[in-house]
């Protein structure tokens, strides 16, 4: 019995740690780089765009390939008076097969287009993984600064309460004024619907990051309290240019689809040539010939070919279609190098405005603030600095401390957008080097 207990006693102490292990692993920090990998395994838009690529894959070698023979079987000449099989020599039950040869160079055109346009789709995945990762790492940064600014707003919420009994204590005792009580109540108030739409902000962007994981809307997201506020240097814009002419999958996307719209233009303008069919037969014959010799198989050859009668209406059409076809993936290549230049040059002016920013509240505003507030706060004790102004300066702490939050967010939210329309990781920026004179 004592044993059984023991047991008993070891597998609950097990089972408990393993249900505290996984509460631990559920309530985990979810990281950025963590965010972004279960986005690309479980996002159902981009699986969607995989299994296109996939099946879009199995289409070249299908294209490429001759058309199915056709087996005949057949039964020619037989008489209608007995149906007999040997009364007449014409009677013959026949066996053919017949194939299709399209003319020298169509197989092989369609088997271009068609795998240009499979290669076009595995582009197009790494295009839309790219856009989710950017997608991704926008959301998350939103959260966490959402989580700072609820802080912010917590902790100047218990600084006004503070403030706020020193009013009151102040004002009983015949030291201050009502309106210092009513000021802070007030201040206090408005932190208070602050907080309220924050919350809101959060809830909202934490069941678009939900998805974007593809996981349920009402999915808890606890973020880490600290992460990187070093905004990195980047290349200038003529290097991200010209890099993203090679590493973009969108323009290598446009370009497949251009030489794929190139292989069926010139596939169209095959089509005046004709295809050839060849068939083969083998005659079984029955009875005897008036010599009384048995009667010989018969054994046929048919080629068959295709006439382009209506080729200014059938022919001459389609290749108009495809030439038109064709100048459309040309113009839609070049506005998508046009697009992608926009959207560096942007990209890039943003990033570099919120590193100015950020350096200008980390460096100057916030601690210069924070010392304007100290000092006033002491000099508000002893009555030298009025009750206002000191929560003047309190929001105005409260506001450079959540424009920093915002800004740093932006910053990364703005290098996430570069490196998606770059298409590739950024490049440190270049040294400048000068010769000795």
């Amino acid at each position: 019995m004592t044993n059984t207990i023991k047991h008993f006693v070891r597998v609950w102490l097990l089972a408990s740690l393993l249900m505290q292990t996984a509460h631990a692993a559920t309530d985990a920090p979810l990281q950025l780089d963590e965010a972004v990998a279960l986005a690309l395994a479980d996002n159902p838009a981009l699986a969607a765009r995989q299994s296109r690529a996939e099946a879009l894959a199995a289409v070249p070698d299908q294209a490429g390939t001759l058309p199915d023979p056709t087996l005949s079987l057949n039964a020619l000449s037989f008489p209608t008076d007995t149906f007999s099989a040997s009364q007449e020599a014409m009677t013959q039950k026949q066996i053919g097969i017949g194939l299709t040869l399209p003319f020298p160079g169509k197989l092989g055109l369609r088997e271009q287009a068609a795998d240009n346009e499979a290669q076009a789709a595995g582009e197009d995945v790494r295009e839309q993984s790219q856009m989710l990762e950017r997608n991704v790492r926008s959301a998350w940064w939103n959260l966490f600064y959402l989580d700072r600014a609820l802080d912010i707003v917590l902790r100047n919420q218990a600084w006004l309460r503070q403030l706020n009994a020193i009013a009151e204590t102040r004002y009983s005792t015949g030291l201050g004024m009502q309106s210092d009580v009513l000021l802070a109540q007030v201040e206090l108030s408005k932190l208070l619907e602050m907080e309220l739409g924050l919350r809101a902000s959060r809830r909202n962007m934490a069941a678009r990051m939900n998805a974007l994981l593809g996981r349920k809307a009402f999915t808890d997201i606890i973020l880490p309290a600290q992460a990187s506020e070093a905004l990195p240097p980047v290349a200038d814009s003529e290097q991200l240019i010209a890099l993203a002419q090679e590493t973009r999958p969108l323009l290598a996307t446009r370009r497949k689809l251009r030489d794929a719209a190139e292989a069926r233009t010139r596939l169209a303008e095959k089509d005046y040539y004709p295809d050839l069919k060849l068939g083969l037969a083998y005659g079984f014959r029955s009875g005897n010939n008036p010599n009384g010799s048995a009667r010989a198989d018969l054994a046929s050859v048919t080629l068959g070919i295709s006439l382009p009668l209506f080729a200014g209406s059938r022919q001459g059409q389609a290749v108009a279609q495809r030439q038109a076809e064709w100048q459309q993936q040309d113009y839609e290549l070049q506005d998508s190098v046009l697009q992608v230049t926009a959207q560096i040059e942007q990209a890039l002016a943003e990033y570099q405005s919120a590193r100015e920013q950020a350096a200008l509240f980390k460096g100057g505003l916030i601690p210069q603030s924070q010392q304007t507030v100290s000092a006033m706060r002491a000099a508000y004790q002893v009555n030298k600095v009025d009750f206002l102004n000191l929560v003047r300066a309190q929001v105005t702490l409260y506001n450079y401390e959540t424009q920093y939050w915002k800004t740093i967010s932006n910053g990364w939210q703005a290098l996430a957008n570069l490196q998606a329309a770059v298409g590739a990781p950024l490049p440190a920026p270049k040294e400048n080097t000068h010769e000795n004179e």
